[in-house]
């Protein structure tokens, strides 16, 4: 189960666990303050993604989902302190919008399993968040301060995170290189496009996506945004339009 993650390094203080055998490519992000440490999504919960965290940092570490989407929260279990955005809390006591089986045939037919995994003992991670989130916050590890931004659209409760001392932004399922889901029904066009151009005025020198390829350059989040605005000038910012391809991302809506 060792082969499951993939590790890199950002910084000294920042690392990258990547869930390459996962069709959607996730990734988590640590990052280490002198005081502790925060882990920006948990992964599918597949393997243990606190065993190789442990062996990055000493710390005691805080979780945070950029979203309570099945595939980032899955490792919440090994961290009782974790941090949630109210609009998605409902989610969390039994009110998430797809069935277990249907993340369980995701996981089967989408992933290349570890050898003797059973997809059988899959579960979706239920719990009570130690701290609830509106977005505007700061989150302080020592010497890192974190700020929490709402950029609901993917949806309700999506969160992106800005370090402005590195010029990191994590951008979670807001902003990555393939196809953008807006298409579910708890997902939102409209507030998609808000959140995009809201976040094309912050001034990243490095985007960290939470899928897919980890290279991306900052712009892209300006071309996202002119292209939702050219879908919503031609009447097709909503549910059921279909999907938009461009040069190496897409939008389904």
């Amino acid at each position: 189960m060792d082969s499951w993650f993939t590790v890199d390094a950002i910084d000294k203080d920042t690392y990258i666990i990547s869930e390459y055998r996962h069709w959607e490519e996730t990734h988590c992000y640590l990052l280490k303050g002198s005081e502790r440490s925060l882990l920006i999504d948990t992964g599918l919960g597949i393997c243990n993604i606190s065993k190789v965290i442990e062996k990055l940092t000493d710390k005691p570490v805080t979780a945070v989902a950029t979203h309570i989407h099945w595939d980032h929260i899955g490792g919440h279990r090994y961290y009782p302190d974790f941090y949630a955005h109210e609009a998605e809390l409902g989610w969390l006591s039994g009110g998430f919008p797809q069935p277990l089986e249907a993340i369980k045939g995701c996981v089967v037919e989408r992933c290349d399993l570890p050898d003797g995994y059973n997809v059988d003992d899959y579960e979706l991670f239920q719990g009570t968040p130690t701290k609830v989130l509106h977005g505007g916050e700061i989150i302080g590890i020592g010497g890192r301060d974190i700020e929490v931004i709402h950029t609901p659209g993917h949806s309700p409760g999506h969160m992106c995170f800005w370090e402005e001392k590195h010029g990191y932004l994590f951008t979670g399922d807001l902003v990555y290189k393939g196809t953008l889901l807006a298409w579910f029904p708890s997902t939102d066009p409209a507030a998609y496009l808000n959140s995009l151009e809201m976040m094309s005025c912050v001034q990243a020198k490095k985007v960290f996506p939470a899928h897919h390829s980890l290279d991306i350059q900052p712009e892209i989040i300006q071309i996202m945004r002119d292209a939702f605005l050219q879908i919503k000038e031609t009447g097709n910012l909503h549910h059921g339009s279909g999907v938009f391809n461009y040069d190496d991302w897409s939008v389904r809506l």
